[in-house]
């Protein structure tokens, strides 16, 4: 399956003061995979390193001095293959196993920037490990993420669908708007996980790819015991398992008494913060007020946390597929989260940090989503279906004189004083 994220793999290549990359992302959202294409595709030749505990020898070459030449001497001897500048793509996954390989890429930038380097992980709290070094400003970063609903539609041989919204012909989109809707409710059940897309594509099964959400599910909670501090794996999980119920709340602010009765922002911090490099978690602040930039008006202890990935969310809930498809009474309430969390799924590789919500101090009305780009501020709406009632949206852009979105599924239209973008349309409503 295709993968936007290519395009930039291939212009980290042809820059010229190019420093070693370093890919980020959960796992199993196709790190290694894009890499070893990206190689095949732009190298004559890779070198392939995996930096799993058990690896005694590359474990000794980076805890050694870290002077490139000597490492570069010593790996080719360990995978008994050349690594030539210019010729040789070398890749180091799973970095975040050997902290002091992630700390070489300081002195290959340094010293040897003629090497091409990928590096790939989770980093999985490194930041917080005490000794360990990151090294800031000597990497170009790459985030990889679960795939979006245009690569969904890719991988389902739907590409002209994705080339009307990446168009934005709105003719031809509000043709298929039904196909979209029904595309956009599999999108809901399959997510964006490399695997549970493959397999959708390959066979349309829902058994099947809720089988493998439920694996990868019982995947990350192995990898909390597996390479969490001890005394944080309880918080870890805790933290975790209290997702569900607080993206089901009307008021979605993460609640620290939510995750154990009487816990304080101390109590959990650093199992937020240890998801949050694993990856699997986004965390979207509050701003007090909507002015530039966004990042001087947020509050710090304001925050909702999303899942990585939409389907992984219904596997968690277990919800069947004929009620995310056909709807139900007693799915009216959820369905609000799931489709906000698809929104923060679309928007964040865009916006990453720039993305944040706004909440009245009196706790009357909230906006979803508010973000910056292009020197403009967006407040954003999220309706699950056509429900087009925005009142707390109307009010926010009329004290501070803002265009505003909500996103729904009704068709395009502008508005005054808003814009209708479909839910199938809301990242590349900004991809502009």
């Amino acid at each position: 399956m295709e993968r936007d994220i290519m395009q930039d793999l291939v212009r980290w290549k042809s820059k010229k003061k190019r420093k070693p990359l370093l890919l980020r992302g959960a796992r199993q959202v196709g790190k290694t995979w894009i890499i070893k294409k990206f190689a095949e595709t732009e190298y004559e030749e890779s070198v392939y390193l995996v930096c799993d505990r058990q690896n005694a020898e590359l474990n000794a070459i980076f805890n050694g001095t870290l002077e490139p030449e000597r490492i570069i001497r010593l790996l080719e001897i360990v995978t008994e293959q050349k690594i030539i500048p210019g010729r040789t793509l070398l890749i180091i996954d799973e970095i975040q196993e050997i902290p002091r390989a992630l700390e070489s890429l300081k002195y290959f930038c340094e010293s040897a920037p003629e090497y091409d380097i990928i590096a790939a992980g989770s980093l999985m709290g490194i930041a917080l490990h005490e000794g360990s070094s990151f090294p800031v400003g000597k990497v170009d970063q790459l985030f990889l993420y679960p795939m979006s609903y245009e690569e969904f539609l890719d991988a389902c041989g739907q590409e002209p669908l994705r080339e009307f919204l990446e168009k934005k012909d709105q003719d031809s989109i509000k043709i298929f708007s039904e196909k979209y809707r029904e595309l956009l409710r599999t999108y809901y059940l399959v997510g964006g996980m490399p695997e549970a897309v493959s397999a959708w594509a390959d066979d349309h099964d829902f058994q099947e790819v809720r089988e493998i959400q439920t694996g990868l599910l019982d995947f990350y909670d192995n990898d909390f015991s597996k390479h969490a501090p001890a005394d944080q794996i309880v918080r870890i999980r805790a933290v975790w398992n209290s997702l569900l119920k607080q993206l089901s709340k009307e008021n979605r602010k993460f609640i620290y008494g939510m995750v154990r009765s009487g816990s304080r922002a101390r109590d959990y911090e650093y199992a937020i913060n240890w998801l949050e490099d694993y990856g699997i978690i986004h965390i979207v602040h509050s701003v007090s007020k909507p002015g530039l930039p966004l990042k001087a008006y947020a509050e710090q202890d304001a925050f909702k946390i999303y899942v990585l990935d939409v389907g992984l969310m219904c596997a968690m809930g277990d919800l069947n597929p004929s009620v995310v498809l056909r709807g139900s009474e007693i799915f009216t309430e959820f369905k609000g989260a799931l489709t906000e969390q698809y929104v923060c799924q679309q928007l964040f590789p865009l916006f990453r940090k720039s993305l944040y919500y706004w909440s009245s101090p009196a706790s009357s009305g909230e906006v979803d989503f508010v973000l910056q780009h292009q020197n403009a501020v967006y407040p954003i709406e999220v309706k699950a279906e056509e429900n087009l009632k925005a009142k707390s949206l109307r009010f926010f852009c009329e004290k501070y004189s803002l265009q505003g979105i909500r996103t729904s599924m009704s068709d395009y239209r502008e508005q005054d004083w808003m814009i209708n973008v479909p839910l199938y349309e809301i990242r590349d409503f900004f991809c502009r």
